[in-house]
């Protein structure tokens, strides 16, 4: 079946803490980074097909490829070298870049920092409406996955598959065990905040699991159109728009035709990061592909089911035990009364091996490294160990700093 605008173009962006090379503690010097680079404040910095930009709070920077790629694979360098940049700028003033989704043990509530150039006129207001100093706003750090689309059929097509996949993605991707100085007992804490933030308006997260909508018109319809009236009493400016208000899992971007997947924690390096990309898209590939069940089957997963999964599986990652026969069957294996995650991750590797293969030795061997040990959540836990002291904290996070800059994956 015709894709002519299917996975042909994709973006990633990725998003890192700034911290102090002796302490770890959180540092809200991204605009000094920036400014280094460029000579002048600024939000973003252009570097040939690569860029870094802020984010909302202060010891985040994100870098990113400033247009569409053809492949995957080639992002590993480009990324790996943007972060020896900027980590070098970081040195210059006694910092260091961490990745994981979560800080382990910041203070949200003293040592938030708001972006205070350029835009902050959004951030502002998103801190009116929300206070912005809470672990969900300024104690996340993710990547996104960005997918193109070529026509309102292909957005349908991509956007059932994303919605079916985006349940399992926390059982590959976690990277957020511990907050406050202490594990969580949730595997992809980052996400358990995500899903609970922005509670005074329950329809700009909703469920996560984004609506099953196939077109541009029935998103506007069912998702935009509310966001605004939901909204408009909160923001009497209008400085908010429905495109940045919506934060479901995977989110429609029709200004570049594409969707971005939000639901991945940082990896440690940008091999990790990569290599689980190339991995999700081979596997949406082979949905949108109708491989294993039916585009009309697909359509039909109704949220609820959807958004029961995603739940257990950002608590439990590859361990969440699977008894959604429907669920099950969208992915070939419906005669399985039930299935982990990793179990079930373990079989679409197998059945994408080929995609897996084209991508590059290196990140076919991370995949099966991350599938093998579990996802980053499930390798820190093993080496914190139980009830971890501050000392044992910064002595593991301080390796997965380590392995950021050389670009390995971490072992417990």
């Amino acid at each position: 079946m015709s894709q002519s605008g299917l996975f042909k173009k994709f973006g990633i962006e990725l998003e890192y803490m700034l911290v102090r090379e002796d302490t770890l503690d959180v540092a809200p010097i991204a605009d000094r980074i920036l400014q280094q680079k460029a000579g002048v404040v600024t939000n973003e910095v252009e570097r040939g097909i690569m860029a870094w930009s802020n984010e909302l709070a202060l010891h985040v920077i994100e870098i990113k490829n400033s247009g569409p790629v053809s492949g995957l694979p080639m992002l590993v360098e480009k990324f790996q070298k943007e972060v020896k940049e900027i980590s070098r700028l970081a040195n210059e003033q006694g910092a260091i870049l961490l990745p994981t989704a979560m800080h382990p043990w910041m203070d949200p509530h003293t040592e938030t920092h708001l972006w205070p150039h350029g835009n902050k006129d959004i951030y502002n207001t998103y801190n009116l409406i929300f206070n912005c100093q809470g672990h969900g706003w300024s104690n996340v750090q993710s990547t996104h996955l960005n997918l193109g689309f070529a026509t309102d059929e292909e957005f349908g097509r991509l956007h059932a598959a994303i919605r079916v996949l985006v349940p399992i993605l926390p059982a590959i991707a976690a990277s957020s065990p511990a907050v406050d100085g202490t594990l969580t007992g949730w595997l992809d804490s980052r996400l358990e905040y995500y899903r609970n933030n922005q509670k005074r308006i329950p329809f700009i997260t909703s469920q996560v699991i984004p609506e099953p909508v196939f077109s541009e018109a029935d998103y506007e319809q069912a998702i935009y159109t509310p966001l605004r009236r939901d909204i408009a009493s909160h923001d009497p400016n209008g400085i908010l728009e429905a495109e940045w208000l919506n934060s479901r899992g995977a989110i429609a971007r029709f200004d570049r035709n594409a969707i971005e997947i939000r639901v991945l924690d940082i990896q440690e390096c940008p091999l990790a990061d990569v290599s689980l990309s190339v991995l999700i898209s081979a596997v949406l590939k082979g949905l949108t592909e109708e491989r294993w069940s039916g585009l009309e089957e697909q359509k039909a997963a109704t949220t609820g089911p959807l958004a029961e999964i995603f739940v257990k599986t950002i608590k439990d990652g590859e361990e969440t035990v699977i008894d959604d026969h429907r669920y099950l069957a969208l992915f070939g294996r419906g005669r399985n009364a039930t299935m982990t995650s990793k179990e079930l991750w373990r079989e679409l590797d197998s059945d994408c091996a080929q995609e897996l293969a084209g991508a590059g030795h290196a990140i076919q061997e991370s995949v099966e490294a991350i599938l093998a040990q579990g996802p980053l959540s499930r390798r820190i836990i093993r080496a914190l160990g139980e009830n971890p002291e501050r000392a044992r904290l910064r002595e593991v996070y301080r390796e997965l700093g380590k392995c950021l800059v050389q670009g390995r994956l971490f072992e417990a």
